[in-house]
């Protein structure tokens, strides 16, 4: 009798769920359902310095938008409890123990220059850069006495001849040299496990038995099977995904165009279309077939076989054309209405507008055009929006693409954050705040004139504000390449 299947979704709470999140987690619902197994959340924690509880409540709700249904996580508990990684700590030393006195891993006491300046040589000469193994052959005795008293990591043994061969339930057999593979850190010098470690206890400890994943994990897989075969371990199915791409066939980037569940959401995108736009990768339609379907009609239909290699490309316009047909074609007026309603009512959004507007009003005929601008998708922003502003061109230019970057970089999105980090870049470039904060306005709103624009960026919320932003740099600089290198640049 074969093993139940056992699929899970493990994303990192480190920013906004992306839409390559959840075209993974819808696949790997429809595995499950397919095959009467279970759907499991772990939310992959280790990242302590960005790992964020916000950012873990916009994945289960943007999960829970989507109509995702799983039985075991961090917010249902299960029999593998618990289902943050950061609350497994010592789960993961138990197992990092196990490998050193098997002599599977290694204490490396490497200094963070020392590593930078290998690196760096081993880039110059042409080679792809590794770990040389320098604490690999210190005596266990001598590693066990400094480990007491200087910072460590522990690393993982690697083969330096032969290949990991495995086959991918996506694309086949494939083979990789051991010797391009390296000594992958297991156990960092803060005591919390890497991804590669925590990943691989966690999936066996709890049954999975098919890893679905992006191809950018492709790389990875033999640090992985490696580690199973250390344990004395069978490893799941993998089954890697193709990245989704844009029209052009470069990677979907948030640089370069909405990628966060929030956006879509905003927008005003169905939960229903969206899961059928992403959902069509999966089935094969045969010409003059109606591509609508449910989730229901999905999860029956799909074929992981009629995956594309090639990727999938994601085009907003044929989203936008079937969002449109699931509102015209498949809801009710009664259905429509409460859509509307939802969406209005989007974390309050309707009632913080309207507390935000209140002293900017003398009859409420006024409210549509103050307030238009928060339930749009996109604003009409035309550069000589930002004529007769006090900053120079330079300074205009600034204050946007860093503004730009601060999106991913502010913990708290706030309107108070917000306006303090603003303020202290106006201060760096010989700008007043006041005559700042124009530039923002009519960058986020298109005109000089609105609500207070640092809260409502704060109700807008960062996916929004990332692409207003995105639009008001374009339109004042002369290189969009350049600027957008720039922003993401300043982010990093």
């Amino acid at each position: 009798m074969s093993s139940p299947v056992r699929v899970r979704i493990a994303p990192s709470p480190t920013g906004e769920p992306h839409i390559g999140t959840m075209y993974t987690a819808l696949l790997n619902e429809a595995f499950a359902r397919r095959n009467n197994g279970t759907f499991i959340l772990r939310i992959e924690d280790t990242d302590q310095s960005r790992s964020t509880p916000d950012s873990e409540r916009k994945i289960m709700e943007a999960f829970t938008w989507m109509g995702l249904h799983w039985e075991e996580g961090p917010d249902k508990g299960g029999p593998h409890a618990p289902y943050r990684q950061s609350e497994r700590k010592d789960i993961y030393h138990r197992f990092a123990g196990q490998l050193l006195e098997s002599g599977h891993a290694f204490r490396c006491f490497c200094s963070a220059e020392r590593l930078d300046l290998m690196r760096k040589t081993q880039r110059m000469k042409g080679e792809a850069p590794k770990y040389d193994g320098r604490c690999l052959t210190l005596p266990k005795a001598e590693a066990e006495a400094r480990a007491q008293t200087e910072p460590h990591v522990l690393r993982m043994v690697v083969p330096t001849e032969g290949n990991c061969e495995f086959t991918d339930g996506v694309y086949g057999d494939i083979s990789m040299p051991w010797s391009n593979i390296d000594m992958q850190v297991l156990m960092k010098s803060d005591g919390m496990p890497t991804y590669h470690l925590a990943n691989v206890v966690d999936d066996h400890v709890m049954e999975i038995s098919h890893v679905i994943r992006g191809e950018e994990w492709m790389s990875s897989t033999p640090k992985h099977i490696l580690l199973y075969r250390h344990f004395g371990w069978t490893p799941p199915q993998y089954l890697h995904l193709p990245l989704m791409r844009q029209l052009d066939r470069s990677k979907l980037s948030k640089r370069r165009n909405p990628t966060s569940m929030s956006w879509f959401e905003a927008q005003g995108y169905l939960p229903e279309a969206l899961a059928n736009f992403l959902g069509h990768y999966f089935v094969r339609f045969e010409e003059g077939e109606d591509e609508l379907m449910t989730r229901d009609e999905f999860i029956q239909r799909f074929d992981i076989a009629q995956v594309s290699k090639a990727g999938a490309v994601f085009d907003v316009k044929k989203l936008d054309w079937m969002n449109a047909r699931w509102i015209r074609e498949r809801k009710t007026p009664e259905q429509f209405r409460a859509d509307v309603m939802k969406w209005a009512a989007r974390e309050s959004r309707a009632d913080r507008v309207l507390d935000l507007a209140q002293s900017r009003v003398e009859k409420l005929a006024d409210l549509a055009p103050l307030i238009a601008f928060m339930f749009v998708g996109h604003i009409d922003l035309k550069a000589e929006a930002f004529d007769g502003l006090k900053a120079t061109k330079e300074q205009l230019r600034e204050i946007l693409t860093r503004s730009y970057a601060l999106i991913d970089t502010l913990t708290e999105f706030t309107g108070e954050s917000i306006f303090n980090a603003v303020a202290a870049i106006a201060k760096e470039i010989g700008l007043k705040t006041k005559d700042a904060a124009p530039i923002l306005f009519v960058a986020i709103t298109g005109t000089t004139r609105s609500l207070p624009v640092f809260q409502a960026m704060e109700v807008l919320g960062r996916s929004v504000c990332r692409e207003r932003l995105r639009a008001a740099v374009k339109l004042v600089s002369d290189e969009e390449e350049t600027v957008a290198e720039e922003a993401e640049a300043t982010d990093a």
